[in-house]
């Protein structure tokens, strides 16, 4: 008999569940024709807030953006992914600002060896929430060829689509 509470015991700790959950979904690049980018990016929600990190390697040393597109959508020349994700229908923008588009994530710095990264931290998305104005999920991820200008409407002239990820599971 204490066998079978044992094993209804742990049975139920299987079952079980835990509000804090983490949700997360781990992505691949595409390369633009042309291009040699490749690279990873993770979206890791835990209490409210969802971390962005984004490697890439194979890219042009300098400055280049990284912004959240529309539509799931990586085929061609990634414009299929359509323009920055603004479902608060915002102005484009630097993060942080009163106006920014929800996929204006920024620019990082690639080093001479031609790797970069980027992380972002907030409460202005999630991961298959049921609020279209926070759920990242069936949007895409899009590397530019160059630094977003933070000014320019609505795209900050960052230039070509270097490599693509759809936000999917």
């Amino acid at each position: 008999m204490k066998n079978l509470y044992l094993l209804i015991g742990f049975a139920a700790l299987i079952g079980c569940k835990s509000v804090n959950d983490d949700k997360k979904i781990n992505l691949e690049f595409t390369p633009a024709t042309g291009t040699n980018v490749s690279g990873t990016a993770s979206f890791i929600e835990k209490n409210g807030k969802v971390t962005f990190t984004a490697n890439l390697k194979g890219m042009t040393p300098g400055v280049h953006a990284i912004h959240i597109h529309e539509k799931a959508e990586c085929s061609g020349d990634f414009k299929s992914a359509g323009g920055h994700w603004n479902p608060t229908f915002k102005k484009h923008g630097k993060w942080g600002d009163t106006e920014h588009h929800k996929g204006d994530i920024g620019n990082f710095t690639v080093d001479a060896s031609g790797n970069g990264t980027i992380s972002l931290t907030t409460d202005e998305w999630c991961i298959g929430c049921n609020d279209d104005t926070k759920n990242i999920m069936g949007k895409s991820l899009i590397v530019h060829e160059k630094a977003d200008d933070y000014v320019t409407q609505p795209t900050g002239d960052a230039g070509g689509r270097q490599a693509c990820s759809a936000i999917i599971k």
